[in-house]
């Protein structure tokens, strides 16, 4: 493939960048050269950062926006879409790189995050990479940590060396849950939840054509428990996700009706309720929990399309909503 999610987001974060006054964020580079875009950990940032922070996570193959227009007993909900999902969602935006220091490596406080964005790409360190037969080559490089400090020294050593990249090519985007713009760029992964999902269930990733999803925006999260609870709550009982396929029709109907939350052993209690329960382990939680909560799945050549799952809004106002 000759698309490169590092070029398409290399503009979307200079545009980032170029408004960081109007969207509440700092920017600064570290003592190496690294440009740090701080979006709610000293800086407020906002929504709008969200939104634009969602988009850029996908590589410049998606798009994120906000629709305040009350449907579902909830005011604010966030749209995504993408005609090259399986590139934008799981090449990009999944959240799947390990990157971790020790106290020893950093003088203090054990670090630990998640890498997502185009800068995954880059370093290839995932094995979904070899199955995607994909990997991306530029000259810079984003990448977007969802953590409340800035990586440490060590951290940025690593991202440098295994992207390939010099320290002024290589930008990290600081989003904490727990912030407005945490919160946003986290529902906007709908979509990306939908199509890895998939990936488990063993559907065809090539054969998905288009997506396009929605989920209800929460209000920020008191503290990073509580922002991580209704984050993943938001997608799990409120994310609608619409995909076309090709391949087997079959499949395309296998798909609609295993993919909905609705079919883990867990469905039906709150997230935080469940991480709590599970000693704040994810991977003692049933992975059908993490989905979206109803699907529509359209394929081409028959023009058929199969529907299964459904929101649970009352659950989610019981939950964000005071009486």
């Amino acid at each position: 493939m000759n698309t490169s999610v590092n070029a398409l987001a290399a503009p979307l974060l200079q545009q980032l960048v170029a408004q960081a006054p109007r969207l509440r964020l700092a920017v600064t580079r570290d003592a190496s050269g690294v440009t740090l875009v701080d979006a709610g950990i000293a800086a407020p940032g906002s929504i709008a950062a969200g939104l634009q922070v969602g988009g850029l996570c996908m590589g410049g193959l998606g798009e994120v926006q906000l629709a305040a227009l009350p449907r579902e007993g909830w005011p604010t909900w966030l749209h995504v879409r993408s005609s090259q999902p399986v590139l934008a969602c799981l090449a990009s935006q999944y959240a799947g790189w390990s990157l971790a220091a020790s106290k020893e490596e950093t003088g203090g406080r054990k670090f630990f995050a998640l890498g997502s964005g185009p800068a995954r790409a880059l370093a290839g360190k995932e094995p979904l990479f070899a199955e995607l037969d994909y990997r991306d080559r530029a000259d810079s490089g984003v990448l977007v940590l969802e953590v409340d400090r800035p990586p440490p020294p060590v951290v940025i050593g690593k991202v440098l060396r295994d992207c390939g990249l010099e320290a002024a090519g290589l930008s990290i985007v600081l989003t904490p849950t727990a912030s407005l713009a945490g919160t946003t760029q986290v529902v906007a992964r709908v979509l990306e939840v939908a199509l890895h999902r998939a990936h488990e269930l063993g559907f065809a990733l090539q054969h998905v054509v288009e997506g396009s999803a929605c989920a209800p925006l929460p209000a920020v999260g008191a503290d990073t428990l509580q922002a991580m609870a209704r984050t993943n709550d938001a997608i799990l009982y409120g994310g609608q996700v619409h995909l076309t396929v090709a391949g087997e029709a079959d499949a395309a109907r296998e798909l609609a009706l295993k993919l909905p939350s609705e079919n883990s052993r867990d469905y039906g209690r709150s997230f935080g309720e469940l991480f709590e329960a599970a000693g704040h382990d994810f991977y003692k939680l049933d992975g059908a929990l993490f989905a979206p909560a109803e699907v529509w799945v359209s394929h081409l050549g028959s023009g058929r399309t199969w529907h299964a799952g459904g929101v649970r809004m009352e659950l989610l106002r019981e939950l964000w909503q005071e009486a």
